[in-house]
């Protein structure tokens, strides 16, 4: 299932293990590379598995539109709802070692579906500033890349 707004995308789909399992990946950030579907995710550079609100993990990325090609983003955890949800938004750290939140984030709730699951995948970008919008283009991908996602989260996630 697919929904889209103005500002929001949303797909939904079942995955064949237990919301822990599936919630177990998620809060993982090794994982994430493996879960993204656009390949821009590259590597952790914090590793720790994800286990509060406000716990910022860095993560290596890389996009040939960039200025560098290869960057850093650094995700500030919003929500850790075990096994419910996740959401985190992405930010970076300013040249002064100040933190700035870009207004998007990722967000996946988990719905027990039998010994199952419902995984919805958000990309909200209806808080990024006016600025920001005049050199990326929201989105900047396709709904596409949350179904491949989800198709990755599915084959990553062992069902028991």
């Amino acid at each position: 299932m697919t929904t889209t707004t103005d500002e929001t995308l949303v797909v939904t789909r079942r995955v064949d293990a237990p919301a822990e399992r599936v919630f177990a990946v998620l809060t993982d950030p090794a994982k994430h590379a493996a879960i993204d579907g656009t390949g821009w995710v590259c590597e952790p550079i914090h590793p720790e598995r994800l286990t509060a609100p406000g716990q910022v993990f860095g993560m290596g990325m890389y996009h040939s539109n960039h200025p560098d090609g290869h960057y850093e983003i650094h995700n500030r955890v919003e929500v850790l709802d075990p096994p419910r949800a996740i959401a985190w938004q992405p930010g970076s750290y300013t040249d002064d070692g100040s933190y700035q939140l870009g207004g998007w984030w990722w967000r996946y709730d988990l719905e027990p579906d039998g010994g199952a699951c419902r995984v919805s995948l958000t990309y909200d970008w209806s808080q990024v500033p006016a600025p920001v919008r005049e050199v990326i283009t929201f989105p900047p991908f396709g709904v596409g890349h949350l179904e491949r996602a989800l198709e990755n989260l599915a084959r990553l996630t062992p069902p028991s």
